[in-house]
């Protein structure tokens, strides 16, 4: 028996319990004021059958009407109105049954027969509102705990992409590749050596305040990227060239922290040190179609090992998104001339 009402939906539990309570209750008045007679079973009998398959129906129309789903206001009048409605018909059909069955009281038989719908159309109302009322009451605190378990699963999943974003705006193989292009410089040219070094701290200065930001400026960001691939023409030498053509009126704008340095990242490790003799790396920053359009192309083709689904470009589009929604837009391609073009389309920040 308990394996069965496990397995039973907790709707009919909920059902079954709700009516057999108003069979006690019924019997219970019945014995106290020695009305308990087979007219009375009978018409509880009547009450409850058709109450338990309105009651049933009503719950159909309020879901597939999505009664629920609305704003609060339209929630309570169409739970309101749903009631009046089904306590008029079930009022109806009770005084069909009771008139059918003769189980009318002494009153009922004085009373004309919109009277006798209207008085069992009454006590309908406020029972169905009373099971409305548990119906609604259940559906909202359940909903709100389902949105407060979405709600720790998705502050729980913006903690890990910040985590992993944080983690990858520093590749750990560029700076054992800076640090050792550092100690290379340290007797061969001191000075280049020291300014290198100054360059490896701001990156990481900035990587680190990259937790705490939203957004910094083009310019803030150029200056880290500067930095990153002056350590990084250490290594390749004249292998590396870079060209900039930025519009300087969108130094200004806003851009998701380490997302250029990301971007360039990737243009180097996929494109430049994978060809034999280099190539360019291209960073063009400009305005177009009211918006701001930021391109990083480097000298490769996707083919060559870029990993269009790698953390690095997915962690990409999706801050794009967190940010400014479907406004956004970022995609890389091969272009005609033997390069790769990686843009992103932002809106204006006024």
């Amino acid at each position: 028996m308990p394996g069965f009402l496990n397995r039973l939906p907790k709707y009919w539990l909920f059902q079954a319990a709700g009516w057999g309570m108003f069979i006690v209750i019924n019997i219970f008045f019945a014995i106290t004021f020695d009305k308990l007679n087979p007219s009375m079973f009978g018409r509880l009998i009547v009450f409850v059958g058709i109450g338990i398959s309105f009651s049933h129906l009503m719950r159909i129309v309020i879901r597939r009407s999505n009664i629920l789903q609305r704003p609060l206001n339209q929630q309570i009048a169409g739970i309101i109105g749903v009631t009046v409605i089904f306590s008029v018909i079930v009022g109806i059909f009770e005084s069909l049954f009771t008139s059918l069955f003769q189980l009318r009281n002494a009153q009922e038989n004085l009373q004309s027969e919109s009277e006798v719908i209207i008085s069992n159309a009454f006590y309908c109302f406020v029972y169905f509102f009373i099971w409305n009322c548990i119906y609604f009451i259940y559906h909202y605190i359940d909903k709100n705990r389902k949105q407060q378990l979405d709600t720790l699963k998705l502050q729980a999943l913006v903690k890990e992409l910040e985590l992993k974003t944080i983690k990858s705006h520093i590749n750990p193989h560029f700076i054992f590749n800076a640090l050792n292009s550092i100690r290379a410089l340290i007797d061969e040219n001191p000075s280049r050596a020291r300014d290198a070094i100054t360059e490896l701290s701001n990156i990481l200065r900035s990587s680190m305040q990259a937790e705490n930001l939203e957004t910094v400026t083009l310019e803030r960001e150029l200056n880290i990227v500067r930095d990153y691939l002056a350590l990084e023409h250490i290594r390749f030498e004249d292998r590396l060239q870079v060209e900039y053509d930025i519009d300087e009126d969108t130094l200004d704008q806003p851009v998701p922290p380490m997302m250029l340095q990301t971007l360039v990242e990737n243009a180097i490790k996929h494109g430049i040190s994978r060809n034999l003799h280099g190539g360019v790396v291209r960073i063009i920053s400009d305005y177009r179609d009211n918006n701001h359009e930021l391109i990083v192309r480097n000298t490769g083709k996707l083919n060559g090992g870029i990993n269009k689904d790698g953390f690095g470009l997915n962690s990409t589009a999706n801050r794009l998104g967190l940010l400014y929604g479907g406004a956004a837009k970022f995609e890389i391609h091969d272009t005609e001339d033997n390069m790769v073009e990686a843009r992103v389309i932002m809106p204006l920040h006024d």
